[in-house]
């Protein structure tokens, strides 16, 4: 039976979704909407990208018994193009973390600027906690996955590493899709095909790296990456991180040795 008001019948779902939102229930929480992008949407709506533009190649990352390496060279391409050739692809965030990025160097200073506003918010709570690489790892797990779920990825493909509050090295790699992995060697680009190999090859099993083989093998894969991949220059910077805190070195250059050339015919 319709109970009527002044004559006219009552409506049978008074303040209903409107169509394409959430119902807000009585004493629910309010559903919070997405973030607003910081692009303004063009006059046919927002765009978003399909490709990386300006790329930066591979990064090497390896754990040794003392802390963690992380190594890239400094060119940026724009396409085929050597455009930038002096801009550094590992960062120091904090005095436990590295993090190195390939992909779209746009999207490695977007991600580097999220990261660094974190940082200043550790610093204003002043509790004497900073973030560990583990941490920085699952939450770039959870932000490089929300953009891909939202068809807007961010183009990149990282190595975080760096020391835990107990000492324990850690190195891990994020790509893209927010997949991630734990290893003692860890690499993204060309170098997984390239580096990696070779690091597995010397890795001796009954122990870890120590440090002086750790860098013998960064600089013979930097060399090797060089060669072989046409995006790699012959710069690069190598980050290093130890309980006693982490930096980055360099840059350092490969020890090009070209003789090698007069023997390949067939070009």
């Amino acid at each position: 039976m319709l109970n009527n008001y002044n004559g006219m019948a009552q409506p049978l779902w008074q303040n209903g979704p409107t169509p394409g939102e959430f119902y807000n229930f009585t004493g629910g929480q309010t559903v919070q909407k997405l973030p607003r992008e910081l692009t303004t949407a063009g006059p046919y709506g927002t765009k978003r990208s399909t490709a990386a533009i300006t790329t930066g190649s591979s990064v090497l990352g390896i754990r040794y018994d003392g802390g963690v390496m992380l190594a890239a060279d400094t060119l940026v391409s724009y396409g085929s193009l050597a455009r930038y050739q002096n801009i550094d692809r590992v960062f120091k965030i904090n005095k436990n973390i590295l993090l190195g990025g390939s992909g779209d160097f746009a999207d490695i200073q977007y991600i580097k600027r999220n990261i660094d506003q974190k940082m200043i918010e550790d610093q204003c709570y002043d509790d004497n906690i900073e973030m560990k690489p583990k941490s920085l790892a699952s939450w770039m797990t959870r932000v490089l996955y929300n953009r891909r779920s939202r068809m807007n990825p961010l183009y990149i493909d990282v190595v975080v590493g760096g020391v835990e509050q107990d000492g324990t090295p850690y190195l891990a790699n994020v790509d893209l899709r927010g997949r991630a992995y734990e290893d003692f060697v860890v690499a993204t680009g060309f170098a997984r095909h390239l580096a990696v190999p070779l690091v597995r090859e010397n890795k001796p099993k009954d122990r870890e790296f120590t440090a002086d083989e750790a860098s013998q093998l960064i600089r013979k894969c930097m060399e090797v990456l060089y060669y072989r991949d046409t995006r790699n220059s012959s710069s690069y910077t190598v980050g290093v991180c130890t309980p006693s805190g982490c930096g980055v070195e360099g840059p350092y250059q490969v020890n090009e040795n070209w003789t090698f050339a007069a023997t390949i015919k067939g070009y």
